[in-house]
This record gives structure tokens, C-alpha cells and sequence, in this order.
């Protein structure tokens, strides 16, 4: 059932990352519903996976991997109409790819070994684009804040893979996270 509820999100992210590229309010609308599924069913799969007992490294890979395409998708969807500046979502890429190999090749886990701020980065890269189509809904005055926080963004990133950088071969302090939310 979680991996289901995660199989729905990684189907929403070709549609939403259309809707992204689209500045007008009723693909606004469009790309607001796929955002509200996504989070929905990102909030859900975690929770239904630990209470059934289906939690593994392998679902909790999934999970990781289709927030990281569901957003990034958006990102730089938005990033080609102009309304995100492409590092941010070049540096997830990246981000994501040094989690990746840190994680697997590396330190040879059999889950992913997360960080905290990674963790908070992971959780905020989906606020972007829900700014974005509220302000294609009208909301303009988020304009400002939309700015602040996807600069925020792009130097708590670099902050995160500097910090995985230098603790790369200090496994004690990056804990490994659980797959589960």
C-alpha cells in the first residue's frame, strides 16, 4: 500500500512538471492538485509502510527517489519559464547524486544515510513550487518570500554536501535515517 501511494507520486511527476512549465492560472490549478496529491501521498506512505511492517531500504530508496524527481521536475520546469534560477535545481541533482553514491559506494549502506539538514532541505525543496502556483493564482505578494527562500535554499545545499563532503569518511556523524518519514 505505501509503495503504491509512492508509485501515484512518481505518475504525477511528467504532468506536474508540465503544468510547471505553463504561466497561466488554470495550469496554476492543474500543477496546485498534482502538488496537494504528491504531499498527500508523501505524508501518507511512510506512516502506512511502519504500521503494516513493510518498511525497507529498498522502499524507502523509492520514496527518496521519487520526491527527488517530483520536485526537481517542478524546479526546473519553473526554471525554464524563468521563475526559478536554474542552480537550485541543479545543485538537488547534484545534492541528490552525492547522497546517492555517499550512501551506496562509499560507505557501502544498504539504506540511505541521511543528514538532518539534508532532511530539512528534502522537506522545503517542495514549498518552491507551491509558491510559485499560488503567486500564478494571484498571490503576489509571496514574490519576495518565493526569492528568499529558494536562495536559502541554494546556500543551505551547499552547506549540506559540504558538510557530507568533509564527514564522508566520519560515518558516526552522518546517522544513517530511517527509509520511513
Amino acid at each position: 500500500m505505501a509503495n503504491a501511494l509512492t508509485a501515484i507520486r512518481l505518475l504525477l511527476v511528467i504532468p506536474f512538471a508540465f503544468f510547471m512549465t505553463k504561466g497561466d492560472v488554470r495550469f496554476a490549478i492543474f500543477a496546485l492538485v498534482a502538488w496537494m496529491v504528491a504531499l498527500i501521498t508523501d505524508f501518507l506512505d511512510g506512516p502506512i509502510a511502519r504500521s503494516r511492517g513493510t518498511v525497507t531500504a529498498l522502499s524507502g530508496t523509492f520514496d527518496h527517489t521519487t520526491d527527488f524527481l517530483f520536485v526537481t521536475s517542478g524546479l526546473f520546469a519553473g526554471a525554464f519559464r524563468g521563475v526559478f534560477p536554474w542552480i537550485l535545481p541543479v545543485l538537488i541533482v547534484a545534492a541528490f547524486s552525492q547522497y546517492f553514491i555517499d550512501s551506496y559506494w562509499i560507505h557501502r549502506q544498504a539504506k540511505l544515510r541521511g543528514s538532518k539538514l539534508g532532511r530539512y532541505n528534502g522537506m522545503l525543496y517542495f514549498v518552491p513550487p507551491c509558491m510559485e502556483t499560488f503567486i500564478r493564482l494571484g498571490a503576489r505578494f509571496l514574490q519576495p518570500l518565493l526569492t528568499i527562500l529558494v536562495w536559502a535554499l541554494v546556500v543551505s545545499t551547499l552547506v549540506s554536501m559540504g558538510q557530507r563532503l568533509m564527514f564522508s569518511r566520519l560515518p558516526e556523524h552522518l546517522p544513517t535515517r530511517s527509509p520511513e518519514k
